[in-house]
């Protein structure tokens, strides 16, 4: 296997130890997936610069132009504290011409609106939860085809950001309680979908 230098991006909070001497698993879990990554690359044998990245893209032009990686191991999933802005750096990654992990800009933006996702998917005959759109400053009407229980969930955020017992609704009231609580404290519009019972897996 060919050796790569590789340019590890990831939050700054989540920039792991080089070592787990005297910590805690609580203490662990909080960048776990960093360390698993950058270990695992290391252990490889591959050449691993690690990169806190969250309000400036200069850093990454910076280290680029010093280390030369071959590729960017992409572990971002937000850029000035906003899920939406994601695929700003994986855009900015393309214009340096640099080789980058995960999904291009165009499809994270897709996956991000959860209710544009689901409209190209119905439009290709996949099937999906029935679902509504509140956006914030106005009325939390449910469309009569829509019925309950329904789970209200933030139209943007992503890994469970405000989902609680209390987001499986299954009335009017309920229903208006829930959405503006991710209005007021989320600070997104929301999204009311069909409750289906199963396990959750997160693919965007």
């Amino acid at each position: 296997m060919k050796k790569l230098r590789v340019l590890a991006l990831m939050h700054p909070d989540f920039v792991p130890p080089a070592k787990l001497d005297g910590l805690s698993p609580a203490e662990i879990d909080w960048w776990k997936t960093e360390y698993d990554v950058v270990t695992t690359l290391r252990s490889l044998g591959h050449d691993v610069h690690v990169l806190g990245v969250q309000y400036d893209v200069n850093p990454i032009r910076e280290a680029v132009a010093a280390f030369q990686p071959d590729v960017a191991f992409n572990l971002l999933e937000e850029f000035h504290g906003q899920a939406l802005l994601d695929h700003g750096v994986v855009s900015y990654l393309e214009l340096l011409r640099l080789r980058y992990t995960g999904c291009n800009a165009r499809g994270l933006m897709i996956a991000r609106g959860k209710a544009l996702s689901k409209k190209l998917l119905a439009y290709h005959r996949i099937r999906v939860p029935a679902f509504a759109v509140f956006p914030r400053g106005r009325a939390v009407r449910r469309p009569e085809k829509l019925g309950f229980p329904l789970i209200v969930k933030s139209l943007v955020e992503h890994a469970s950001l405000g989902i609680a017992l209390a987001s499986v609704v299954d009335d009017d009231a309920r229903l208006a309680e829930r959405v503006g609580f991710v209005h007021e404290r989320i600070g997104t519009d929301a999204i009311a979908e069909q409750f289906v019972e199963g396990r959750e897996v997160y693919v965007a």
